[in-house]
């Protein structure tokens, strides 16, 4: 009787489990997944795995242990409900309860979730050692990604290479100064294009045009070639999968809570996964193929000095010894690809809609940009530290906008504690640095867009202050940082420097949408689109330039 009803039980949960799931996010039902065959076997499978779980958690109980408190959790889903659209903001709301060292059950995993800089200094410094690995989502295992990515494998030999060589290779302050003509380039094209779009009266879409600018500078550190132009139709298809790519990775999908249901891809995650990064690799072998017949057709000594990573990656393939093989490099540059890209003109759309919500910051920042710089067209890396009112504003989206809310996770590579909380073995834990942004005993007036908050102050982004942690810390601090603070701070730039703006149709700062699309990267829900205004400094058309 007692094993009836507890199959009982389960099938309830599952059928309440599906219906509010649907209600909560009916996007993400890419399936019919009330369809009869399939409940049963859900119901069927998790059936089993509930007798088994129970079993064995009666057998193993007796242990002393206190794990972090949170939500009491529902019969097989846990807190999955707790989840919500946006789980860093539901989670933020949990914290206030349950405090800055939280546990939730969700579905099969165990989770701890920690919300204060003392409590990720803990996780991404003090256990760092053993809380390095990854949870990978059940998107990424799909193909197999988590096993060669540089995001989501664990701490390896092949993963401390592939971190040197991104290191030496790209972020370097010796490869960062080498590429700093691409840059100053590829910025000048992006000042072209607005100029011609407020020539026109056009809005423009700043994440598009930011990322384009972004999507050029890596693809040239990369394959010494550009990707995309403005306005080009192609262009908008990199930005849709990238984007595409870091919301499927990103979103709650039932099967990172359960993953023995990840074969069945309920919501699709896998299969739009696949059907990006199948794109991406196949013109990334495209590249590949034209480097091997370029390097065999070569008669004369390469130039060592306009060696780019593929180069690189091509030579260390033909060491016998090394572990790079085609698909390790292609996952490698994917990883660069998404992630010297996306972040990069999401930073830069929130840091705009803030400024156009903030007039009289924006004019701040505008006034110093014009004192630095005056009416040159031309400026450069070197100038960027003489803005320090800009570097704030750069501080002060990445505290309120932090590119990826929770870090990627983390995964307990054996037992540990956060404090006087037990961590089990194979948890999984988030730090949710957009909570630490906005965490009033940390910040006066936390939801307040302040640059000024950051003039003056010793607190930087670069691991060491664990109130603003945007690029993480520890060993799996960001390796892209210093690529970041050499072209946001450009881009806004060009944006700011001969050019005032205004929202398209009449649209008033005040209601401009802020609302976030929660993925791997926090997006904008709205595309922010405005229009160019020609200053009364600088050139006046693209021709001068």
């Amino acid at each position: 009787m007692y094993m009836l009803y507890r199959i009982f039980l389960i099938l309830i949960n599952i059928r309440i489990y599906v219906y509010l799931w649907e209600s909560r996010n009916p996007e993400n039902r890419e399936m019919d997944i009330s369809a009869p065959a399939l409940f049963l076997l859900v119901c069927f499978l998790l059936s089993c795995f509930f007798v088994f779980a129970t079993a064995k958690s009666r057998s193993s109980s007796g242990g002393s242990v206190v794990l972090p408190p949170g939500p009491p959790p529902l019969p097989i889903i846990g807190n999955i409900l707790h989840f919500g659209k946006n789980p860093h903001r539901s989670i933020a709301e949990l914290s206030k309860t349950y405090g800055p060292v939280m546990s939730l059950k969700l579905g099969t995993l165990n989770t701890v979730v920690v919300s204060s800089p003392e409590a990720a200094k803990e996780v991404l410094q003090t256990h760092d050692h053993v809380l390095s690995a990854r949870t990978s989502p059940n998107s990424a295992r799909a193909i197999g990604y988590h096993d060669v990515s540089v995001v989501w494998m664990p701490p390896s030999a092949l993963w401390r290479q592939l971190r040197k060589i991104s290191a030496s290779q790209l972020f370097s302050p010796q490869r960062l100064e080498a590429t700093k003509t691409v840059r100053m380039k590829k910025v000048k094209e992006l000042m072209s294009f607005l100029y011609e779009s407020c020539e026109r009266g056009e809005a423009v879409d700043i994440a598009r045009a930011s990322f384009v600018t972004s999507l050029n500078i890596v693809s040239n550190a990369l394959f010494s070639a550009d990707f995309a132009r403005y306005d080009s139709k192609e262009s908008h298809d990199y930005h849709d999968l990238v984007v595409r790519v870091t919301k499927s990775a990103g979103k709650p999908d039932i099967a990172n809570f359960f993953p023995f249901l990840g074969f069945l891809d309920l919501q699709g995650s896998r299969k739009e996964f696949k059907v990006c990064t199948d794109r991406l690799l196949k013109v990334f072998q495209g590249l590949i193929d034209d480097r091997f017949r370029e390097r065999l057709n070569r008669t004369e000594p390469r130039d060592g000095s306009r060696t780019d990573l593929l180069d690189s990656l091509l030579d260390l393939n033909q060491d016998d010894e090394s572990e790079l093989n085609m698909n390790v490099i292609k996952s490698l540059l994917l990883d660069l690809f998404g992630a010297g890209t996306d972040t990069k003109s999401s930073t830069v759309e929130w840091a705009m809609a803030e400024l156009l919500r903030n007039p009289t910051k924006m004019t701040k920042v505008q006034t110093e940009i014009g004192r630095v710089i005056g009416e040159n067209v031309v400026f450069d890396d070197s100038d960027i530290q003489k803005l320090p009112y800009l570097q704030a504003v750069v501080k002060e989206t990445l505290r309120l906008h932090p590119p990826v809310p929770f870090l990627i996770p983390r995964k307990a590579q054996s037992d540990a504690r956060i404090f006087e909380f037990f961590v089990p073995k194979n948890a999984q834990v988030l730090v949710n640095v957009w909570t630490i942004g906005r965490d009033s005993s940390v910040w006066e007036n936390p939801t307040q867009f302040e640059p000024e908050r950051f003039l003056g102050s010793e607190i930087d982004v670069k691991g060491k202050d664990f109130e603003l942690i945007p690029f993480g810390a520890g060993r799996r601090i960001c390796p892209g940082m210093p690529m970041a603070f050499k072209t946001v701070p450009m881009m806004l730039v060009s944006l700011l420097h001969s050019f005032d703006w205004k929202l398209q149709n009449g649209a008033v700062p005040e209601e401009l949408d802020m609302e976030e699309a929660f993925g791997v990267t926090l997006h904008k829900a709205q595309p922010l689109y405005a229009v160019p205004v020609m200053k009364r400094v600088g050139p006046t058309s693209s021709a001068e330039i």
